[in-house]
């Protein structure tokens, strides 16, 4: 089943104004994250604007139907971050719920997770 990693791309973090400015925070990881992700076919891409957890950027939500999902933030806008990311979202789609045991997350989103999600329920 497929997971969607989707990407804040208007995250700025503190002292963006001090750079060059060209690309905000959450752009740079979104690129990271589309190439790390290049060529999976159980995970995919996309990139919105504001997550609404700005105190928290970058931020990026795991999605999977039928699953738990997970809104994960404070990265920096780095390969490493961005390659955890990834991995991490590779374990969610293997997973029947979407819940990944602590031992296999990637030591780049310890600490990153900000909420959970229950699936949504299949009947009104």
């Amino acid at each position: 089943m497929t997971t969607w990693i989707t990407t804040c791309d208007t995250c700025k973090r503190e002292g963006w104004e001090d750079s060059d400015m060209a690309q905000t925070d959450g752009e740079k990881l979104a690129t990271l994250i589309e190439m790390a992700a290049t060529g999976l076919t159980n995970v995919r891409t996309r990139r919105v604007s504001c997550l609404m957890g700005c105190k928290k950027g970058c931020n990026v939500a795991i999605q999977g139907r039928d699953k738990l999902n997970y809104t994960i933030g404070d990265f920096e806008p780095n390969t490493e971050s961005a390659s955890g990311i990834v991995a991490y979202a590779m374990a969610h789609a293997t997973s029947d719920t979407g819940q990944v045991p602590y031992r296999e997350w990637p030591q780049a989103i310890k600490g990153h997770f900000v909420t959970r999600h229950p699936p949504l329920p299949q009947d009104e």
